[in-house]
């Protein structure tokens, strides 16, 4: 199971989602995308229907009629009603319900260091769990130390 750590230093959550789920939705897998946040979730919503001028990526919230269909999902919770075996954390918090899926994106922000250097040591400490470090390198992501 691989878990990649996204630390937002200069974009927020809206910037980077659209990026993520497009990759996601290219490799043919759908996405469970989790937040706590109300005004993010609509936030992110609109960020994936205007993600670019000549497309967009479908999406919807956990408990609509069609929420199964789905290629991408955003709830507040772990569940993937739309059979995701991707995850996306987009509020800083990270879920130990995470590791029941094939892949977890967790994105924070340094206010959220702290709790995610403590998921980072857990992790770790996981044999069954490869961890990898994202960082903002100008307008690129780099993967870190």
């Amino acid at each position: 199971m691989q878990v990649d750590f996204y630390h937002l230093t200069r974009d927020p959550a809206e910037k980077l989602v659209p990026v993520l789920a497009s990759k996601c939705l290219d490799a043919d897998e759908k996405i469970l995308i989790v937040s706590d946040e109300e005004d993010q979730k609509a936030q992110l919503s609109n960020a994936l229907w205007s993600h670019s001028a000549t497309s967009f990526l479908a999406n919807d919230v956990s408990g609509s009629e069609q929420e199964a269909h789905q290629p991408i999902l955003i709830s507040d919770q772990c569940h993937p009603a739309n059979a995701a075996e991707f995850i996306l954390l987009s509020d800083g918090k990270w879920r130990g319900e995470a590791l029941d899926f094939k892949r977890a994106f967790y994105l924070f922000a340094d206010d959220k260091i702290e709790e995610a250097r403590t998921a980072w040591r857990e992790l770790s400490a996981n044999s069954d769990v490869t961890s990898r470090y994202w960082k903002q390198d100008g307008s690129r992501w780099v993967e870190g130390p």
